[in-house]
């Protein structure tokens, strides 16, 4: 369980904060988030489904963040805060709490082993830490944070409010906007996957592209943002993409997609805003997913998606809907083989013993 707030909040202050009502005591204070399973009477919960309502009627939470649907599922003894969207709320909570937690307001501090040139410019607030490196013309805004290890190259951008956790790269000329969040071990900026056939083998292609990565945008860990061969590699503001993502050179992406873990996406593909990509997903290049898709886990896009809808398979990609048909009758086959095997020899389907 994690640390407790220093002071405890009432559950009227955590309403005003989500925007939602108390139903019960509302001088009760808090002072974590729990799971249902594993909180006690100082802990706030919250339950999005009646799939765990039994857990919700059974936790020792002192509260419970729920919709109006499900508000008789709670404890009788846990008090229960009215939300139209307890996920979301639950979000935002997470937040609130998350910011109480953290240290006081810092002043900026460059611990003595980084290496800063003097002609990068840090804004107010910055922090730069143990062996990182900026280059000369990076450069980095009001109260970020530099991670243990990072190296940021040669007129680099990053934003104000971002964070950068431990041995992240980014290389010369990359962009990165505002309140950013990067986990540690990725590398944003790596040449691009270009090479032309010769005689005597492959030559490289010289990477000549960026990276743009917009505002709001969190990166986890050990993915791999390639810059673009001609155009720049572009990531859309707010979009959220899981570890070990790999994103080809040339690939853009629009606003608020979001995109799950292992997911391969191979170069000038352009995926739009709104979209939702599952984990393990494979992205053909020069292709085209258009606004709002949503694409299965572990499926193979192999061709542009234009309308949008949710999308699962990879022999090929097809309508959820189908897929689901294709897959039951793929688990039929030695069925409807051994009928077709007994109908040619002119026998029932049920005499076929093979």
């Amino acid at each position: 369980m994690h640390a407790a707030l220093p002071e405890p909040v009432t559950l009227d202050e955590v309403a005003a904060r989500v925007g939602g009502r108390v139903e019960g005591d509302g001088s009760r204070r808090v002072s974590r988030l729990a799971s249902l399973e594993s909180g006690d009477g100082s802990s706030i919960g919250f339950l999005v489904s009646r799939r765990y309502a039994r857990l919700a009627r059974s936790s020792a939470v002192g509260a419970i963040l729920l919709p109006p649907a499900l508000a008789a599922e709670a404890s009788p003894e846990a008090v229960r805060v009215i939300v139209d969207d307890a996920y979301l709320a639950y979000a935002r909570l997470s937040r609130w709490f998350e910011s109480m937690l953290r240290l006081p307001d810092r002043t900026a501090r460059i611990h003595p082993s980084a290496v800063v040139d003097p002609a990068a410019r840090l804004g107010s607030s910055v922090e730069v830490g143990a062996c990182a490196t900026v280059a000369a013309g990076a450069r980095i805004g009001d109260r970020s944070v530099v991670g243990p290890h990072c190296a940021i190259g040669a007129e680099a951008t990053i934003g104000a409010d971002a964070r950068l956790h431990a041995n992240v790269t980014v290389y010369a000329g990359v962009s990165i906007g505002a309140r950013a969040i990067v986990h540690a071990g990725t590398v944003i900026g790596a040449d691009g996957f270009g090479f032309a056939p010769s005689p005597s083998g492959w030559e490289k292609i010289a990477q000549l592209g960026s990276v743009r990565i917009g505002d709001d945008v969190e990166i986890g860990a050990n993915c791999a943002v390639d810059r673009g061969a001609l155009d720049d590699t572009v990531i859309g503001d707010g979009c959220k993409i899981d570890n070990l993502v790999q994103i080809g050179h040339n690939v853009r992406i629009g606003r608020r997609t979001v995109i799950a873990g292992c997911t391969g996406i191979a170069g000038s593909a352009v995926i739009g805003s709104d979209c939702r990509i599952g984990g393990g997903v494979g992205i053909a290049g020069h292709i085209e997913i258009c606004d709002g898709a949503v694409i299965g886990g572990f499926s193979l896009v192999e061709r542009s998606v234009t309308e949008p809808g949710f999308y699962t398979g990879a022999w090929p990609l097809q309508d959820h809907a189908q897929w689901e048909r294709t897959a039951a009758t793929l688990k039929r086959l030695p069925e409807l083989r051994r009928q077709v095997r007994a109908l040619s020899a002119g026998r029932p389907p049920d005499e076929d013993t093979e």
